[in-house]
């Protein structure tokens, strides 16, 4: 999925329903040189409904999908 925000492309690469989790992972990849953003597109009513999503830039997808495969979340 890819988010276009400011004429900027996102690349999506990780989704939770913890919103933590995304937080923790984007100051990561961002400790790594990747710049990332964080979507809460959970409910506030209703906190078990939606997700959180984390999107960096696509010239770093790869990269970043390999540190989180080898983070323990």
């Amino acid at each position: 999925m890819v988010l276009t925000v400011d004429n900027q492309q996102w690349k999506l690469v990780f989704t939770t329903n913890i919103p933590y989790q995304a937080e923790i992972l984007k100051q990561m990849l961002e400790s790594n040189g990747i710049e990332s953003v964080v979507v809460n597109k959970q409910d506030t009513s209703y906190p078990s409904i939606g997700e959180a999503e984390l999107y960096v830039v696509p010239h770093k997808e790869q990269m970043a999908l390999k540190l989180i495969e080898g983070f323990d979340h």
